[in-house]
């Protein structure tokens, strides 16, 4: 905010940057001119150019015509961006060639929006339900050339950024510290996979700087603000994915959450934002018609509509909930081998799957 503030006063950050000390104070005040003062006093340009190359960091400033236009339409855009990997995966030159054909949109409240570029956040300790929600939208947008925006924590935000990775599809990581820091660091798998796999880890906090509890609310606003809208999976009443849903609102973006159990203090979250007049979505299609995405007949319903016998059986089951082999087996009082052998035959289809508690549901 004060970047802009002084911006606008001196025409450009350069006559800003070189302006005499009275002026900055002026405008600054006090305490923030002389800290001002004091840092370019000590800055060495060439340093940190030569640290950015050799640890490959772009940076894109809001000069920039690959700077996200959405995200400059925020009222408190970041002054630059230190991007690691796909820097045009973040262009809407670039998201206006995908998968859905995205346009950008003018939002009532006059906020642009690339419409392919979705967001979905969640709790860092997940239930096997909200783990199974997550894979299902994150994995079926991706499909759909949806790149999905989170913010690499453990729980929801790793789930999101594997399965957009898992079913070929790009994401992009809003990091609260440096891009040159994975965190948490056993995330470092997640990290290099994003970045091979044609996506981005992105950040407003310069190389060097760590973790510290304000930067990630900070990061919330950019998950928003790069999106089109953000589903909030799962949730306690002070999750950070709640001030996720609030920035999302304030910037006009949409906001998703899907139905949750109530007797699970994670579904706390999503049922508060459903309240609230956000969008319940049972399944990908409702999101796909906010956005006008044809939906596509796809392979797995068809393999559905072919099953027969034992595996038709266990379907119908796993439909209403999901099970475990030996649930499975006393329901259809079928022998334990036949039952896994039946499940096998559904996983190599890629209709069902287990989750960590060993119970198989529908993909």
């Amino acid at each position: 905010m004060k970047f802009k503030q002084l911006v606008s006063y001196f025409g450009n950050a350069e006559k800003a940057y070189q302006t005499k000390p009275e002026e900055l104070i002026k405008i600054l005040g006090p305490k923030l001119g002389e800290k001002f003062l004091h840092f370019r006093q000590n800055f060495k340009a060439d340093s940190i150019v030569e640290e950015l190359f050799k640890k490959s960091i772009q940076v894109l400033t809001l000069e920039d015509s690959d700077y996200p236009e959405q995200l400059s339409q925020i009222s408190d855009p970041p002054i630059c961006l230190y991007v690691i990997g796909n820097m045009k995966i973040l262009s809407n030159k670039n998201n206006m060639t995908g998968k859905t054909a995205a346009v950008l949109e003018t939002s009532p409240s006059g906020t642009a929006a690339v419409k392919n570029i979705f967001a979905i956040v969640g709790t860092r300790k997940p239930t096997s339900y909200g783990l199974q929600i997550t894979e299902q939208f994150a994995g079926e947008l991706a499909q759909y050339g949806f790149i999905i925006v989170s913010g690499m924590a453990l729980g929801i935000d790793s789930a999101s950024h594997w399965a957009a990775i898992n079913n070929n599809g790009k994401t992009i990581a809003v990091l609260g510290c440096g891009v040159d820091i994975v965190y948490p660091p056993s995330n470092k798998a997640l990290y290099q996979k994003i970045v091979e796999t044609g996506g981005a880890v992105i950040s407003e906090f310069p190389p060097g700087r760590t973790v510290l509890k304000g930067l990630f609310v900070a990061r919330n606003r950019l998950i928003s603000g790069l999106s089109c809208g953000v589903l909030v999976v799962e949730g306690a009443k002070d999750s950070g994915s709640l001030i996720t849903a609030r920035y999302a609102a304030e910037q006009g973006r949409d906001v998703f959450a899907p139905p949750s159990p109530i007797t699970s203090p994670l579904s706390e979250a999503p049922n508060m934002l459903l309240k609230q007049g956000a969008k319940l979505v049972t399944t990908v299609s409702d999101i796909l018609e906010e956005y006008q995405v044809k939906i596509k007949t796809k392979d797995k319903e068809v393999l559905f509509d072919q099953l027969q016998g034992l595996e038709k059986q266990i379907m119908e089951i796993l439909i209403n909930e999901p099970k475990t082999a030996d649930e499975l087996a006393i329901s259809l009082k079928q022998s334990i081998n036949q039952i896994l052998n039946s499940l096998s035959l559904l996983e190599i289809a890629g209709i069902i799957k287990k989750d960590s508690q060993g119970k198989f549901y529908k993909i």
